[in-house]
């Protein structure tokens, strides 16, 4: 019987949490598709993604939220153990993760909380909705900066680094025309507003698939060997 290392098996859980990242990210795009396509037809392009979980068909957007939360702490777990392994976790990445943590955990609670569609009164859960969306939305683009800026020095996350960061500052750019282009110009937003909000997502959703297919396809290395249980030759 072979014995397994302890970073052997860091390296496995690492793999295995990344893997999982994507599965989850495929199936968002699965469910929020389907969502998009049921009842009552919201349109993508002026309507926020939240008000698909509002209707006959709502809990496949609920559901969708608590996937989302789930798969991003997965990539947030996964991002520790790799950094942990490269012996460095300085101050910018720990602040990273805490940003992230609260878009991870923020998705959860949004599920918890139905929005309001455009033209009802506004209640209780769905300011508690609004204002969790803010936050976790921030916490997202700022914690993918913070994290891109944290791989810089670990020897297994540097090299991830050079398309992380300029895709999680575009974050940064499309969460900020999302969060206050209504204000700036409300009467585009009131036609492009849906449209605005879903290419921040797309950014944040292909910051965390990029980086995890990075990882897994060895670009960056954990414990003793790469991802894929090899060394680097």
């Amino acid at each position: 019987m072979v014995a397994v290392s302890e970073e052997d098996a860091q390296a496995r859980r690492t793999r295995l949490l990344f893997a999982a990242t994507l599965v989850g990210l495929v199936l968002y795009l699965v469910l929020d598709s389907a969502a998009q396509a049921l009842p009552p037809h919201y349109s993508p392009v002026s309507q926020a993604e939240s008000d698909l979980a509002v209707g006959p068909f709502g809990y496949v957007m609920t559901l969708n939220f608590i996937n989302r939360g789930a798969f991003s702490l997965c990539f947030l777990f996964a991002l520790a153990l790799a950094a942990t392994a490269g012996d460095v976790m300085g101050r910018r990445f720990r602040r990273g993760g805490y940003l992230f943590a609260v878009w991870s955990v923020g998705a959860l609670v949004l599920a918890a909380f139905p929005t309001d569609v455009p033209a009802t009164p506004i209640s209780w859960h769905g300011a508690i909705h609004l204002a969790v969306a803010v936050v976790a939305f921030l916490g997202g683009a700022f914690g993918a900066v913070y994290l891109s800026l944290g791989m810089e020095g670990n020897r297994h996350l540097s090299r991830v680094r050079g398309v992380a960061l300029p895709i999680a500052y575009a974050a940064v750019v499309l969460c900020l025309v999302d969060l206050l282009g209504g204000f700036v110009v409300p009467g585009v937003f009131a036609h492009y507003g849906g449209l605005a909000e879903r290419a921040f997502l797309a950014s944040m959703l292909l910051w965390m698939g990029w980086v995890s297919v990075a990882m897994l396809r060895g670009r960056a290395q954990t414990g003793a060997g790469s991802l894929d249980g090899q060394g680097s030759g």
